[in-house]
């Protein structure tokens, strides 16, 4: 892949016209007409005839996808220039076409919940309904903890404008914000997403200043940020509590399909085995030569770090590496790179962080980063286009068992990356190569063991703090702080107190808590990982069967089907750990 790559990725050929489109507004106000049209023909289902029951589904499930195909559309255009004003007020419209489809499947739901249920398993196993059992018995159970569909029908309708608004509003203003600081006698301006990749700068001067200057922009913007966060969590929370529901958790786990026994296994294993995680830290302290680890300085490189790699580099080492594991791979790969799937310009005004979407009318995937030639960004790239497979393995499965969850989207996104690393280690004989990759593995550990475990430490008390009334400021840098202090066992000696604002993740509304299934997709995906290795080469087979299983199973299912693990116990989330943090062993032999 020796030839010049594009850098932005292809819209037009989905939509022409980017937010301009004349063929996505036509698209928009075809699906708004059809929505209550779908909805007018959900009485003509009898309660116990499966073929109509059939019919009905299937005009519901098209309607999924096309909104997942416009949704995917205003995303990218949002993405690519928080400065385009036509692009969210697409978001605006996008926004309540899913909000009246989902007042459609309330009334779904109350017809589900009204079925007997000796009839209702009567046609869970029809041959129509057969293979959607699972999602639709998961729809029926989740219907019957819901209030009354009117006003289930009425927080949808409220939600766009008061609970998605403040995600919004989050979105606008960081989107503007630009980061101010001087370094080596110039003036430096760079929006958050360029600052955040210039966080693992080799020079502790500009990651000091930058972290400087950072802290200072984000609690410029803090006001409006605690704002966001405060009524976006007291919506959740008041509806939870007419829900009858007394745990914050209980509906990410619900969403996850996973059980709390699972939750607790998984961090009570990362707890006792924190000691050789400060071991890397210390380590890497020294090998900086500095006196204190500093939020600032755990994601500066160590080793040699004098070349970039370029986008053609990086493009070529991710798709070979992924041949190695499974041709499939590197071909969907090599199509993502060649049909311009992928927009990785490193230039102001785009959004901050990276994501994969799925456009199901083309069943292809847009992915999004900005890659400045790291080893991180090479991470980040092979981490999307794991997504882009899995979404790949499942275009021709039904579209309600290809709704996975967050948890189980980041098994095969972490399982990327681990092909990419893994492979390369292995091949790397220089010890100053083998440095920078066994560091810039265990950098990426300590982020997902614990970085994210500050995030959901953080969170968990702030909802607690909630409940009782509006969070301020300065009480939010405090519990943030106390959370990174506990994850990191106070191995640092600068934290972040406005992590919470910087973060987008808390201002996600469509997953609560997007933060634990990104440790739990690390450690899952280590252990599927693990399972790849020796099993040999015919496991490639049986990993796309496990994707496809990703959403039609619970997660303890999925991995007691294709793992023979249980994962309320501590001995699976263990023996992953263990394997990953062997690189500390390798680490302390390369440095002396």
């Amino acid at each position: 892949m020796s030839e010049q790559l594009s850098r932005t990725w292809d819209l037009d050929s989905i939509f022409p016209g980017g937010s301009g489109s004349s063929e996505f507004a036509a698209f928009l106000v075809e699906l708004a007409a059809d929505i209550p049209a779908v909805a007018a023909k959900l009485d003509e289902a009898h309660p116990t005839d499966a073929t109509a029951w059939r019919a009905r589904i299937d005009e519901l499930q098209d309607l999924a996808q096309r909104l997942r195909h416009a949704g995917a559309f205003v995303s990218c255009l949002a993405a690519q220039d928080v400065h385009d004003h036509q692009a969210r007020a697409l978001s605006a419209k996008s926004r309540q076409l899913y909000a009246d489809f989902a007042s459609v499947l309330t009334r779904l739901d109350s017809m589900l919940v009204a079925i007997e249920p000796t009839d209702w398993q009567q046609l869970l196993a029809s041959d129509q309904l057969r293979p959607l059992a699972f999602v639709l018995d998961e729809r029926r159970r989740r219907a019957a903890q819901m209030l009354p569909p009117e006003q289930e029908t009425l927080v949808n309708d409220l939600s766009v404008d008061g609970y998605h608004g403040w995600s919004d509003l989050y979105d606008l203003t960081t989107g503007r914000m630009t980061i101010e600081f001087e370094h080596g006698g110039e003036q430096h301006s760079m929006s958050p997403g360029q600052a955040a990749n210039r966080m693992s700068d080799p020079d502790p001067e500009l990651r000091s200043a930058l972290l400087s200057a950072w802290e200072s922009a984000w609690s410029g913007q803090a006001e409006y940020c605690a704002l966001a966060l405060n009524h976006l969590a007291g919506f959740r929370l008041n509806l939870y509590r007419s829900r009858g529901w007394d745990s914050a958790l209980r509906e990410p786990l619900d969403i996850n399909r996973m059980q709390s026994g699972t939750l607790d296994a998984m961090w009570q294993a990362i707890e006792r085995r924190k000691e050789p995680l400060q071991e890397y830290l210390a380590i890497k302290q020294r090998m900086l030569g500095l006196d204190r680890l500093n939020w600032a300085d755990l994601d500066a490189p160590v080793g040699r770090t004098d070349t970039l790699l370029s986008y053609e580099a990086a493009a070529a080492f991710i798709t070979e590496q992924f041949g190695r594991f499974d041709p499939a791979l590197a071909e969907l790969a090599q199509r993502a790179f060649a049909e311009r799937w992928i927009e990785s310009e490193d230039r102001p005004g785009k959004r901050m962080g990276g994501f994969c979407t799925s456009f199901p009318g083309v069943r292809q995937s847009r992915i999004f980063v900005t890659f400045s030639g790291t080893m991180g960004n090479l991470a980040t790239l092979a981490h999307e286009l794991g997504h882009a497979y899995h979404q790949h393995v499942m275009n021709d499965m039904e579209p309600l068992n290809q709704q996975y969850a967050m948890n189980v989207a980041e098994t095969a996104s972490t399982f990327a990356e681990m092909i990419v690393s893994d492979a390369a280690l292995r091949a790397a004989t220089d010890p100053a190569e083998r440095l920078v990759l066994v560091e810039d593995r265990l950098r990426r550990a300590t982020a997902l063991l614990m970085n994210i475990q500050c995030r959901f430490l953080f969170e968990t008390r702030f909802y607690e703090e909630r409940r009782q009334g509006t969070v301020g400021v300065a009480r939010l840098n405090e519990l943030m702080v106390e959370a990174q202090r506990e994850a990191y066992r106070d191995s640092l000696g600068v934290y972040h107190p406005t992590f919470w604002a910087s973060k987008l993740h808390f201002y996600h509304t469509r997953v609560p808590f997007y933060n634990f299934p990104y440790t739990f997709g690390y450690l899952f995906s280590a252990g599927v990982y693990a399972k790849a290795l020796s099993s040999g080469p015919g496991f490639a087979a049986r990993y796309a069967d496990l994707l496809r299983d990703t959403g039609r199973m619970n997660v303890e299912e999925l991995a007691a089907t294709h793992l023979e693990a249980d994962l309320t116990s501590e001995e699976f989330w263990g023996l992953a750990l263990d394997g990953l943090l062997e690189d500390v062993a390798e680490l302390r032999a390369l440095t002396g």
